[in-house]
């Protein structure tokens, strides 16, 4: 075990997981990450979270946080050098967390809710959808030009969306959402935590996570 380390235990598609590591990346904190494998949860992420939803951090003290936006804040409360926690847009998050993940779960998963079409959960979504484009229309990102915390809360919910069906998304009425979705997934911050890490089991050690040592690697491995 890496000693004296938070342990996250994530899911590298995880949409939760992804908002926790971006702002984990963000603050410079060192984390050690154990990658599991959902249908295969290993005991040791059982034993601290009865729910054993991912992502879940555990704090060198044995503090448990297990809910992403709190991880997120966690981080940021560690290390903030852009003031994001000072852009947090609430209500756009719970609107993210709750109507707008039901209906992209409905969009995604059409097949189970044989109820209504695929179209039908796709407009649903696009409710949401139009209100983070006309919020784009006045700025680069959804607080003002800079990065932010709501940002990153929201990011990898509408990249869920987008790959649901890449083609419609392009030719949706949804140009500056466009923009900022591709803005992000082009990012150094994005590209540094989907790394894929091999899963972590309980024989072996995590992976010490770090923005600052992946950029270090990477300007180590283009030289």
């Amino acid at each position: 075990m890496i000693n004296k380390l938070p342990i996250l235990y994530s899911f590298r598609r995880c949409p939760y997981a992804m908002r926790a590591r971006l702002a984990i990346a963000y603050s410079g904190v060192q984390v050690e990450l154990r990658e599991v494998v959902l249908k295969n949860k290993p005991a040791e992420l059982l034993a601290i979270s009865p729910k054993a939803t991912v992502p879940v951090l555990q704090l060198p003290d044995d503090t448990i946080i297990d809910e992403s936006r709190d991880i997120m804040h966690w981080a940021l409360q560690q290390s903030d050098p852009d003031d994001w926690l000072n852009s947090l847009t609430q209500p756009l998050i719970d609107e993210n967390d709750g109507c707008f993940k039901q209906a992209l779960d409905h969009y995604k998963y059409a097949d189970r809710f044989p109820e209504y079409s695929q179209e039908h959960y796709r407009k649903e979504c696009a409710v949401f959808l139009e209100k983070i484009e006309n919020i784009l229309k006045n700025h680069h990102f959804i607080q003002n030009n800079h990065l932010s915390y709501v940002d990153m809360a929201i990011f990898p919910f509408i990249r869920q969306f987008y790959f649901v069906n890449p083609s419609w998304f392009h030719d949706a009425p949804f140009p500056h959402l466009n923009r900022w979705l591709h803005t992000l997934l082009g990012s150094p911050l994005f590209d540094a935590i989907m790394i894929k890490y091999p899963t972590w089991s309980a024989q072996e050690n995590g992976v010490i996570f770090s923005y600052d040592d992946i950029k270090r690697n990477n300007i180590a491995d283009s030289e």
